[in-house]
């Protein structure tokens, strides 16, 4: 069971992410060329939607486009540092690019003019360039956008603005903003001007704010039965309805969220065959038994 960050299929049990997203909705928004917002509570698929969404685009069966997410939490270090905050954002694209789209595009720019480019323009001139250099259309995922603070977050909303009307041809057709809270909710404070700025504002061009929708029932239960079908361990009847009310009341009130921990004690629980050293240390600090150790004493 995976307990931390986006799923990998072939390692942990899933559902299908693209089944979280309204994804008739989301496919409409970008083939009318839109820019908008998806938004959720932590720990509930949305970077596993995302990676699935590009993988759809990049396939050829929804349209010819190009595709790359990327994550802009590097950036947050940089706090209001506005060009070394856009220089971390504009390599980890570049790196995303090469490895989804086998695209040096960028990485071209990082040894050619990019450092003379002023970094309230970079990012815009960058995605203008990139978007001109093929004639399919651009789309950009962007996760953890509100994990940017102060300038840098309030350039990188700008510069996205800046070359809205000149999409898709000479920038990206569509944008997706991913993050825990809607856009419209950003209350962005500038350092340098003592201003208090609405995320809305900056980016007044996103046509629609989506939630990716709660974890229900069915979903914790295919999740419960490939639990079962690989371990032989039973849960207990009601063990789904168990998991979801477990959160009512609480602060993910309404994320629905798996528990994580309840999850990782059902995994320590499954029996281990003789001498397994097991992947978890006991919670007393005790170390992993190595061979040749004897037995501890039952409890």
């Amino acid at each position: 069971m995976n307990t931390s960050g986006p799923n990998i299929s072939q390692k942990h049990y899933s559902i299908p992410p693209l089944g979280r997203l309204d994804l008739d909705n989301v496919l409409w928004l970008i083939r009318e060329w839109k820019y908008f917002v998806l938004h959720a509570p932590r720990q509930t698929g949305k970077t596993s939607a995302l990676l699935a969404l590009q993988d759809l685009l990049n396939s050829g069966s929804e349209g010819d486009y190009r595709c790359v997410y990327v994550n802009v939490e590097g950036g947050q270090a940089m706090r209001e540092n506005v060009a070394e905050g856009l220089l971390t954002i504009l390599q980890a694209l570049s790196d995303r690019a090469q490895e989804v789209l086998d695209d040096n595009f960028l990485e071209k720019l990082f040894h050619g003019d990019l450092d003379r480019w002023p970094p309230g323009n970079a990012l815009a001139r960058s995605l203008r360039l990139w978007a001109r250099a093929d004639p399919r259309p651009l789309v950009l995922l962007i996760d953890e956008i509100d994990a940017l603070v102060g300038n840098t977050l309030i350039s990188v909303l700008r510069q996205l603005r800046s070359g809205y009307d000149m999409r898709p041809r000479s920038f990206p057709q569509s944008i997706v903003l991913c993050g825990v809270r809607d856009l419209h909710d950003y209350r962005i404070h500038s350092a340098s001007t003592g201003e208090n700025i609405a995320g809305g504002s900056a980016f007044n061009i996103s046509a629609k704010s989506l939630r990716l929708g709660d974890f229900t029932r069915g979903d914790v239960e295919a999740l419960l039965a490939q639990h079962t079908a690989e371990t032989g361990q039973q849960l207990p009847p009601g063990s789904a309805e168990t998991r979801l009310e477990t959160n009512t009341g609480t602060a993910l009130a309404g994320q629905r969220a798996l528990p994580r921990g309840l999850f990782r004690k059902r995994e320590w629980a499954r029996p281990r065959p003789p001498g397994h050293r097991g992947r978890h240390p006991r919670r007393t600090g005790e170390a992993h038994p190595k061979p040749g150790d004897a037995p501890r004493p039952a409890r």
